[in-house]
């Protein structure tokens, strides 16, 4: 059996790509040839890389940045050169170079569409792309979502439920650095830390989060991990809510040092607002250091279900920071909580999330088609 996973972008920087490294990668590791076709980002050259005796990464260039995408003409050259090698092509939504590329590769073998998201924002670039996304959720012989809620709410999917599954997103338990950790402790000495990661962009609520550390005591200190164009506006809020010394905009974390901060930390805060946060992988990194989570309850989205309330976290309603400073005064304040909830996320980890757990079922997914 030969698989390709097709779409998006390397350097890996958001979710979606690194379910195809990992799978890429698990998949190979065991023998199972597969191989990533995607597109450059960051100015990182054209080339493909072995990495193992069963798979490549090819990653071809970007030349255009249109309609809120990246289009890579030359992901369509190589994939009709390189289509009918594959016996499943596995293409991964939302990425609409992949799916013009699979559209004239003149592929006719077996197609399995991931959908990590519905496109919720971008309104232009659903419109020109609906066609196409039409043809795609037609052209598959099978559809996984990361969640069975997501699936199961998508409006784009609802005619097309006899060809529904799920492979919920797996990750390698998080290592850290025992020194490091103790260093990022040490730098907030007494503190409860409250860390949450991602984009400084709208839809992550990080401005709920921040007004929510307001309502709480100078026990607590909150880290906000990651770069984005919000970053001059969350800062003027810290300011004007006089808790410069309870919050820190820390910037950009490497993927070296974000497992320190996954074990430094007591509690992981997800406060996103918007179901295109659809499954956060950080989430599933931090249970597996046996964090307890608080995340939103975002309607149609899977975030809660990664995020079991009362097993491996609480969860909230969605834009409340009222509701968040209220849940991580109960997680510390109500006796037995914390304890119970750190040891449910790591078995939940363990249930569900690991990156084994994920290839295995891709593989299943695959042999039934």
């Amino acid at each position: 059996m030969k698989i390709l996973q097709l779409g998006k972008f390397y350097p890996i920087r958001g979710g979606v790509e690194k379910v195809m490294y990992d799978l890429t990668l698990g998949l190979s590791e065991q023998q199972i040839y597969c191989d990533m076709l995607c597109a450059s980002t960051e100015d990182f050259p054209a080339q493909t890389i072995r990495l193992n005796n069963w798979g490549n990464l090819i990653v071809v260039p970007t030349k255009i940045k249109a309609a809120a995408t990246m289009l890579a003409p030359d992901m369509i050259n190589r994939l009709r050169k390189i289509a009918k090698n594959y016996d499943i092509i596995h293409v991964h939504h939302p990425d609409p170079m992949a799916a013009l590329a699979l559209f004239f590769s003149g592929y006719k073998g077996k197609v399995v569409l991931h959908w990590h998201s519905d496109i919720v924002k971008q309104k232009r670039l659903l419109q020109l792309y609906r066609p196409l996304q039409n043809w795609l959720i037609k052209r598959a012989d099978k559809i996984v979502g990361t969640s069975p809620v997501y699936v199961a709410e998508s409006p784009f999917l609802t005619q097309v439920t006899d060809k529904i599954d799920y492979i919920p997103i797996g990750v390698n338990q998080i290592i850290a650095l025992p020194k490091e950790v103790e260093k990022i402790r040490k730098s907030y000495p007494f503190k409860k830390i409250i860390l949450s990661q991602g984009r400084l962009v709208e839809y992550k609520g990080y401005e709920y989060l921040i007004k929510a550390m307001s309502q709480l005591t100078a026990d607590y200190h909150l880290i906000i991990g990651g770069k984005g164009p919000l970053k001059e506006e969350l800062t003027h809020l810290i300011k004007a809510l006089e808790i410069e010394h309870k919050v820190s905009l820390i910037g950009y974390v490497s993927d070296e040092d974000l497992p320190n901060y996954f074990e430094a930390c007591d509690v992981f805060c997800l406060s996103s607002i918007v179901k295109t946060e659809a499954f956060a992988i950080v989430q599933i990194e931090a249970m597996s250091c046996g964090k307890p989570l608080i995340s939103t309850r975002i309607p149609g989205s899977g975030v809660s279900w990664v995020n079991q309330d009362g097993e491996s976290g609480l969860t909230i309603p969605i834009a409340d920071d009222r509701a968040i400073a209220q849940a991580i005064n109960r997680l510390f304040n109500e006796e037995g909580l914390y304890d119970r909830l750190a040891s449910g996320s790591k078995r939940r980890f363990d249930a569900h999330f690991t990156r084994q757990k994920m290839v295995d079922k891709c593989l299943q997914l695959y042999q039934t088609i």
